[in-house]
This record gives C-alpha cells, structure tokens and sequence, in this order.
C-alpha cells in the first residue's frame, strides 16, 4: 500500500494481512457503513490523517460487509475506530470525535517505534498505571459507562447495589481507554467486567458482590459515604490553617482568591487550601455549614475565620497577626 494513503479491507484475509503489515508498527481501522453521514466525514478525517503520518496503516472496513470481524472485535454501532500495534489491539474509539481521533493517532504513532525489547518495559509502565487508578479511591469501580449512565447491563446492576447500600465509591470507564481496558483483565487475572476494588485489592464481579450482599458482608467490605457534615468537618481541619478558594496557591482563578493568597504568603504562615471549583458539593455545602455566603473563607484550627475583608482587617491590626493565624 502506497504511504499517505486509506487502504480498504474488504474481507477477513484482506484485514489480516494488513494488520500484520511489518513495516508499519501502528494500524488503524475504521469500521463504517455507507448509510451513516458521520462515517463519510470521518473517511475524510482518516485521509488528512493518512498524509501526515505515513508510517501508519490507516484501513477503512466496511462493518456490515464484513461481519465476522466486527463481531470479533464487538462493533456495534458505526463510526468504530479500532487501534492495533503488532497485530494485538491497544484502543478504541466509538463515535465520531475527529480530536480525539487526532489525539489518538499521533500519540499511538510516537511509541510505535518502539522497539521490540522495549516491551517488557511497556508491560511495567502499563502495570504502574493500573497500580495508580486501582488505588486512586478507597473503592474503585471499573465499568462501562460511568454510574450516571451505565453503558451494561452488568455495571448499572453493580452501581444500584453499591448505591442501595451507601458506599462511596469513585469509577473509571473501561471504554474510555482500550489499553486499560484489555490489560487490566491481565492483571487482576479476571476476564469480565464490572470489576470492583477496595484498598486496592480485587472484591470482584457482579456475581461476588451480590453472594456478599445476600451475605450481608458487603457492608462490612466496603467503605461508606460519609457524610456531608463529616466530610465538610473533616476537610476544614485537615490543617491548622485552611483556605478554601477558586484555584490553589499556584493558580488563584478569581480577584479575591489571588488577593488572600498574597496576604498569607506574606505573614509567612503554613497553611493549605482546597480549590473549590472541584468539588460542587463542598462549594455549596461550605456556605450553609459555615453560614458564610461567598468566597474565599480561612479557617483556623476549625474556627471559621472570614472571607477576604475579614483577612484585610486582621492583617491590618499587628497584635491580631498572630492571635487567629497559630
């Protein structure tokens, strides 16, 4: 196939072949249909594409014609791009999203260079990666979709039960990222999805978690919801001193913010903060619990003290420096 241009997988022979094109490490297959509009455009996407990186195969597969390889690889709707290096697949992408396709592309096609012996070190970096999002919560919840919107029937059972019994829980959208998606089956030895962590240890599937909650041991395994008025007590007193603003210390994202920042900077007192544009509830939640409406607010050994006005008249009386900031 000439570089910089689509090549067309008519057959289950042809697709093969391509797949184990030896002088490109990186393919990409589009499975389209001719019926659907958003497949013409994205055809156009793959053929920039193609021109600017000649060192990938770009194959486009008509899904319907040839169906046993779209049941293979479980196609079900159109545009489906399909990413694969060394005749394995490593990502997936449903849906027409030209960006992300782009993004896609030219971050595959930096490492398809890589060398063969370079794979045990991929395996290890993949490995940390997974390491890092099973423990990034107390109980993890790997699924398709996310808990607002199930993409199964099994993931939208396993949020209803840990929902039913109150666990807090944060999750992770297998179909967001191929490459996790299929190593993580590796790694946990556990070949199906939903898969729920707690502490970074494997509870399980669907299955296990329903015998522990017919048990009545799935209250016991994993960890509850705390509640607002908790969380809100627990976050004000994680330090001495604690600032809850628009941004961080680095990057203050309104006027106050950056103002009351630059005021404890300058008396020189340790202090953290907490952005809370990141947090819908904490925002809210704050200004009923401390009946202060706006932001910023400092707190001090779990004493509210005020917002920016507040601060300004503190700082400006000497002997107050010290009283409301040790």
């Amino acid at each position: 196939m000439a570089a910089g241009r689509v090549a067309v997988a008519g057959s289950a022979e042809q697709f093969q072949q391509l797949l184990q094109h030896k002088e490109r490490a990186l393919v990409v297959v589009h499975f389209w249909a001719p019926w659907a509009p958003q497949c013409a455009q994205m055809n156009e996407v793959m053929a920039a594409l193609a021109k600017e990186h000649t060192q990938v195969t770009f194959v486009q597969l008509e899904a319907e014609a040839v169906p046993e390889v779209s049941e293979k690889y479980e196609i079900s709707s159109v545009p489906t791009f399909l990413f694969f290096k060394n005749s394995q697949k490593v990502d997936r992408l449903d849906g027409a999203h030209a960006p992300e396709l782009t993004k896609k592309v030219q971050r595959h096609a930096s490492s398809a260079s890589v060398s063969a012996g370079s794979n045990d070190s991929a395996k290890e970096d993949l490995n940390v990666r997974l390491k890092k999002l099973i423990n990034a919560a107390p109980c993890m919840l790997f699924m398709k979709g996310s808990p607002k919107e199930p993409r199964c029937g099994f993931s939208k059972q396993m949020v209803e039960i840990l929902n039913r019994h109150g666990i807090s829980f944060s999750s992770f959208d297998i179909f967001s990222d191929e490459e996790v998606r299929q190593g993580l089956k590796t790694y946990s030895n556990w070949p199906t999805y939903p898969q729920l962590y707690v502490a970074g240890e494997l509870i399980g599937g669907l299955d296990i978690i329903k015998e522990l909650e017919a048990s009545g041991e799935l209250d016991t395994v994993c960890p509850k919801a705390q509640k607002l008025e908790d969380r809100l007590k627990s976050l004000i007193n994680k330090a001495p001193v604690m600032l809850f603003m628009k941004g961080n210390k680095q990057t203050a994202r309104c006027g106050f913010s950056r103002q009351i920042v630059e005021i404890m900077n300058n008396t020189g007192v340790d202090y953290e903060t907490f952005d809370i544009l990141e947090d819908e509830e904490v925002r809210q939640g704050l200004k009923t619990y401390s009946n202060w409406p706006t932001y910023p607010q400092l707190y001090v050994k779990g004493e509210l003290v005020g917002g920016l006005d507040i601060v300004k008249v503190r700082m400006g009386e000497p002997r107050d420096v010290d009283l409301p900031l040790v």
